[in-house]
């Protein structure tokens, strides 16, 4: 794999995992959110990340000599959890209903907290990548001095 191409891959992986970190903390900061803009409670949001060929010269000439290609990870869409809110009985609460009700966003704070570590890692794995192969590119600039 040359350079530029094992940098694109990693950066594809840097932005997949930014995005992610955004709509997790996005989904923490808004757990206790009984109104959202659409009147209703926020609801929890994800990404799907999606495995896309890196389009390298480099890539296509592996591709054909292994039957596998390099691959890049992309934000391909982000949507809205469907699960119903969760009720809590408050009958003082401003926005409760008539029955004493409020709709809170269904977000396990601790499951978004796991959630982002993991992206976190994820992203700090790329920076180690990135690293990398910016040392193997000066070590390679090293040898031919």
């Amino acid at each position: 794999m040359d350079f530029m191409s094992a940098l694109k891959i990693s950066s594809s992986g840097l932005a997949a995992q930014r995005t992610r970190m955004n709509l997790l903390s996005s989904n923490i900061a808004n757990a206790q959110s009984t109104i959202s803009e659409n009147g209703a409670p926020y609801r929890r949001k994800d990404v799907v990340l999606s495995a896309v060929s890196a389009n390298t010269d480099f890539a296509d000439l592996v591709a054909k000599a292994t039957d596998s290609d390099l691959k890049e990870v992309k934000v391909s869409g982000i949507f809205e959890d469907a699960k119903p809110p969760r009720k809590v009985y408050d009958p003082k609460h401003m926005h409760a209903d008539k029955d004493g009700f409020v709709k809170y966003p269904n977000i396990n704070v601790m499951e978004e907290m796991v959630n982002l570590i993991m992206a976190s890692r994820a992203y700090e794995a790329n920076v180690s990548a990135i690293n990398s192969t910016k040392n193997m590119a000066l070590k390679a600039l090293d040898i031919g001095k």
